[in-house]
């Protein structure tokens, strides 16, 4: 039972209202008697000390309140200053790659590509360009070497049909030799990926769990930067099938190579206005800018989302093991 006592009391000429609480509390025993329990008051001047102490903290944290700005706007506030920073960025790539295209492409092409295409072209006939781009995109994998640069020739020779299909054909021998090679080294590899637990953590979870949880795995170790000559060699030793690896990795590598294509077709517009000596139209630096900036901002978009769900995948691991 709540009793409230109001008491008023004048101090400084002004009428002060105390609310005193008392609390009575009754129990009953087992044998049916009451026990009442004494009734504890508080004081007029040591009620009137709580309760001014109790007004004093709500209006500092009001004051508190007023001054620090809300999550929702804090959150609002930090959203516009990264897109404003988004826009500058891009717009000073965009700039930047108006200048490459305007002035320091022309000058790279006439000094580096176009003696290179004209030995290509002087050197090998169509069908002999291809049998050595597929040669090389198929085999420099195993021997830990690049292959972007024989896809930008596919790209300058062949465009995105029969380009993307030549490459795609030598990129699934290319991801399945290192991986059968890899087999023989099983233990050694394992030794590697013991002695940087971090860095193997992540090719690790392409080894956990069925056959679509590798797959889906294999495609965002594609997507994300993770070196890929090196993940070739250690992903038999993180025990993931050969099936998911093979059916991931070509779907992950599909935006690599779009762009590889993409950049060899850019560099031969870029080598054939070089070399007829006339310089890019607005319209045509346009396209290229922004065909470029669609690249890169793929490539980005691309590259966070593998990496914050290959971080998620990590967690949830971590989690189980605990």
């Amino acid at each position: 039972m709540y009793e409230m006592t109001y008491d008023g009391k004048e101090k400084d000429d002004a009428m002060m209202v105390v609310v005193v609480p008392e609390l009575k509390l009754r129990a009953r025993d087992t044998k049916g008697d009451y026990a009442k329990l004494p009734v504890y008051e508080v004081s007029e001047p040591q009620a009137v000390d709580n309760a001014a102490a109790a007004v004093s903290s709500v209006v500092e944290e009001a004051e508190e309140e007023e001054r620090e700005p809300s999550v929702p706007k804090l959150k609002c506030r930090q959203l516009f200053c990264r897109w404003v920073m988004y826009l500058l960025l891009f717009t000073f790539l965009g700039v930047l790659a108006a200048v490459f295209f305007k002035w320091v492409a022309p000058l790279l092409m006439d000094k580096e590509v176009i003696p290179v295409i004209n030995w290509e072209r002087s050197t090998f006939s169509t069908p002999v360009l291809a049998v050595v781009l597929f040669a090389s995109v198929a085999v420099f994998p195993a021997l830990l070497l690049p292959t972007s640069p024989s896809m930008w020739v596919a790209g300058m020779t062949f465009g995105y049909g029969y380009g993307f299909l030549l490459i795609m054909s030598a990129v699934a021998i290319g991801v399945s030799l290192p991986y059968f090679i890899g087999s023989l080294f099983y233990h050694k590899i394992q030794g590697w990926m013991e002695k940087y637990p971090k860095k193997a953590s992540v090719i690790r979870l392409a080894g956990e769990g069925d056959w679509l949880n590798q797959f889906h795995a294999v495609i965002l170790i594609r997507v994300s930067p993770f070196p890929y000559v090196v993940y070739n060699y250690c992903a038999v030793a993180t025990n993931v099938k050969y099936g998911p690896y093979f059916l991931g990795s070509l779907v992950g590598m599909v935006p690599d190579v779009f762009i590889a294509i993409y950049t060899g077709i850019l560099i031969r517009a870029l080598a054939d206005a070089s070399h007829d000596q006339h310089s890019l139209s607005a319209q045509e630096i346009i396209f290229d800018i922004l065909g470029f900036a669609a690249a890169v901002a793929t490539t980005i978009i691309c590259t966070i989302f593998a990496r914050r769900r290959l971080s998620r995948l990590q967690m949830e691991e971590e989690l189980l093991l605990q």
